[in-house]
């Protein structure tokens, strides 16, 4: 970054462009394996034309940028560029505006799901994408992701109707609509979705809502083995049951959660953790079903959340497995999996990952949103140790390899980032081309978030 060019940012923001080390520091990556990487300076935009300035200047000047949400991704999606700038987006943190009688709402990208969900209490509706860290919804939008209710809600696609974007240029364009439904052109709303910042950055996001249902009802259900677990999770889509959630932890990340969070009256053995959305009616004729399949499958009886409070904790239980198995390790670091298979071939990828990391040596708690025939396994190591990295890296290669074998993606709401590339090349290598003929027409300059998906 040159002298001029850092000149005019100074000028433009003031106390909200810093060069020092301990806040490039901040922002140098995500939750990932990587060491950070410092990018020349932070600049902290407050509205589209800010971050507009931004990116025409960085195009003028042939300087990479990198967007930066509240950065919780976990594939070197954020790791910074030594040539280049980060744009932390956390100022732009507005809820714009909120139309509850027609189910949509339109936020700024550094809103967080918590935020959103906590400001739409009153009013009878809900942001139900649930990845568990509390991210920020640009960022949810730019990785694709999903989380704990995709089964019954959808992902990100589903939910996102339009968006503001900034493209390298600097030009301010915006996306799709507020309808349900529409076929006005291209379809850019979703090429940026999943884009990670390559494209362009997204300031604004125009959501849809869900109404809170009447009544929620959370059980989990102990099972002998991994695989009657999973089993059930996959019968129970079978059948059609309208569930809301159904997560799995297997027997270690089971030990972990309870050790970490706290759990009472909780075996540590492979789990399904329920929730159901719906009328009381709905949800008792739902929860009989779903008992069946489970007693079928050798599970134990239901042990049902009593309130609210009891509801969240184990959830909260759920929502901090990452972190419960970064605990594990002093200044360790987590390296996780993210396939998604048809619900019919998930029993055996989850049992040949089971199998495989065990040949290996290695330890292995293991979650999975197994409505949508998601699973992560959640390895957790320390960078110093010799040669651990290459093993575990030699498990996700096998895995990979298998859940494309199994018609599966490699990147269920991860993204691809830097750690997935060469597996993107295995799923989508005919694709690579068009990809990059895309990101030529757009960022001509190659100054968006460069490096990431592709080369």
């Amino acid at each position: 970054m040159n002298n001029q060019v850092q000149a005019e940012l100074k000028k433009i923001f003031n106390g909200r462009f810093s060069t020092s080390e301990s806040t490039r520091a901040n922002y140098a990556r995500g939750e990932d394996t990587y060491d950070p990487v410092l990018s020349k300076a932070v600049v902290f935009p407050e509205t589209n034309e800010e971050v507009s300035k931004i990116l025409s200047l960085c195009n003028e000047h042939k300087i990479p940028v990198v967007p930066f949400g509240t950065g919780t991704s976990l594939e070197g999606n954020v790791v910074g560029n030594d040539k280049g700038i980060t744009i932390s987006l956390e100022k732009m943190n507005k809820i714009l505006s909120v139309n509850a009688e027609d189910f949509d709402c339109r936020v700024q990208a550094c809103v967080t799901k918590e935020q959103l969900n906590e400001y739409l209490r009153e009013d009878g509706v809900f942001f139900p994408i649930d990845p568990g860290a509390n991210a920020a919804i640009g960022g949810m939008a730019s990785t694709s992701a999903s989380g704990t209710m995709a089964v019954k809600y959808g992902t990100m696609k589903t939910v996102i109707t339009g968006l503001t974007v900034v493209l390298p240029s600097g030009e301010i364009v915006k996306t799709g609509s507020r309808t349900k439904k529409t076929s006005a052109g291209y379809n850019l709303t979703n090429l940026f979705i999943g884009s990670e910042g390559t494209l362009g950055i997204i300031t604004e996001i125009q959501l849809r809502l869900s109404p809170i249902p009447e009544s929620i009802m959370s059980a989990v259900c102990h099972f002998p083995s991994l695989e009657s677990a999973v089993q059930t999770a996959q019968q129970v889509i079978q059948y059609g049951v309208p569930i809301a959630r159904i997560e799995m932890l297997n027997k270690e990340q089971m030990e972990i959660s309870i050790d970490y969070s706290k759990l009472k009256d909780i075996e540590a053995v492979p789990t399904l953790f329920f929730e159901f959305h719906g009328s009381e009616a709905s949800n008792q004729e739902n929860i009989k079903i779903v008992e069946e399949i489970s007693k079928d499958n050798n599970g134990s009886s239901f042990k049902w959340a009593k309130d609210l409070e009891e509801r969240n904790k184990l959830w909260k239980a759920r929502w901090d497995v990452y972190y419960s198995v970064k605990a594990l390790i002093n200044n360790g670091r987590v390296y996780s999996t993210d396939v998604c298979l048809p619900i019919s071939n998930i029993t055996e990828c989850v049992n040949f990952a089971e199998e495989e990391t065990k040949k290996l040596g290695l330890r292995a708690p293991m979650v999975g949103h197994l409505g949508d025939g998601n699973f992560h396994v959640i390895l957790p190591y320390d960078p110093k140790e010799e040669g651990v990295y290459n093993k575990i890296r030699d498990f996700s290669d096998l895995l990979i390899k298998k859940t494309l074998e199994l018609n599966g993606t490699i990147t269920g709401e991860h993204g691809v980032g830097l750690h997935k590339k060469a597996y993107l090349l295995q799923e989508h290598g005919d694709c690579i081309p068009l990809m990059k003929t895309i990101k030529k027409s757009i960022d001509q300059n190659n100054i968006m978030n460069p490096g990431k998906i592709f080369d």
